[in-house]
């Protein structure tokens, strides 16, 4: 809807490299042009990418945590980022992995919203709410912005039963700290263990950890799928050795190292 509503044929999208695909697919689908800027140390370069917005820029994306890394962008640098960019520009926060973050220094779209900026926030509820079957999420913003994405929307959007389920589920505070619980016990555990195997990863506030195993990820994930386990392969982002690694139920997590202790060893 975002791309839809605001990019025209020829216009330039911001954008990190590796990050979600959709906003890539998105922009071509309606004839604009990414211009995909390298993750500085696994984290989205900002001064370089304020480099490379120029007239033909109209929207920036930027995925926080990122999508494959689970990385961070903080208060602080996003600030300076916001205060730089041409208000010509609309910036995408895309929040979908917000609610498992810990770390004290991270900004919180909303703010951007009350503040009245050329911004517009992404949240889902597949995530931490457990609706990814359901298709359901919601985008926040001024009202201009957002009459915008009204004036492309399909119809009917989104069905009943994923309307009640998403109200349910805000009101389902139990469940929903739960499962902010267990996911970042699961990354505490995940981390020791790839730790003890001498494995790297990249320390993520999200719900997932891109581990590097040290050879072809291809061959690593066909064995782990011979054990009944599915990662994401990185070699699509072109980390030739690396996989993100869902986090899951404690139970999952030993299952898990035990095949990466058959397989690598």
């Amino acid at each position: 809807m975002v791309a839809n509503a605001f990019v025209d044929e020829g216009d330039e999208i911001v954008m990190a490299t590796a990050t979600f695909p959709v906003y890539t697919n998105t922009t071509q689908i309606m004839g604009g042009v990414p211009v995909r800027v390298p993750l500085r140390e696994f984290t989205h370069d900002l001064p370089e990418m304020l480099n490379r917005v120029n007239r033909k820029t109209k929207l920036g994306y930027l995925c926080n945590p990122n999508n494959p890394t689970g990385t961070i962008v903080t208060r602080k640098a996003l600030d300076d980022f916001m205060s730089k960019l041409p208000d010509r520009v609309i910036l995408i926060l895309d929040e979908a992995y917000a609610d498992f973050v810990d770390d004290p220094n991270f900004p919180n779209g909303l703010a951007y919203v009350k503040e009245g900026k050329q911004v517009i926030v992404l949240r889902t509820f597949s995530k931490v709410y457990g609706l990814a079957g359901l298709r359901i999420g919601y985008a926040l913003g001024r009202e201009d912005l957002i009459r915008g994405l009204n004036q492309v929307r399909d119809p009917f959007p989104v069905h009943r039963l994923a309307q009640v389920a998403a109200e349910a589920a805000l009101k389902d505070r139990k469940s929903e700290q739960k499962s902010i619980r267990m996911i970042r016990y699961g990354r505490k555990y995940l981390y020791r263990e790839i730790e003890r195997l001498g494995l790297s990863y990249v320390p993520s506030q999200a719900n997932f950890i891109l581990v590097d195993f040290g050879r072809d990820i291809r061959e690593v994930s066909e064995g782990l799928l011979r054990e009944g386990i599915i990662i994401r392969p990185g070699d699509i982002w072109n980390y030739r050795t690396s996989g993100r690694v869902t986090i899951g139920r404690i139970g999952d997590h030993r299952r898990f190292i035990k095949a990466i202790e058959k397989i690598l060893w």
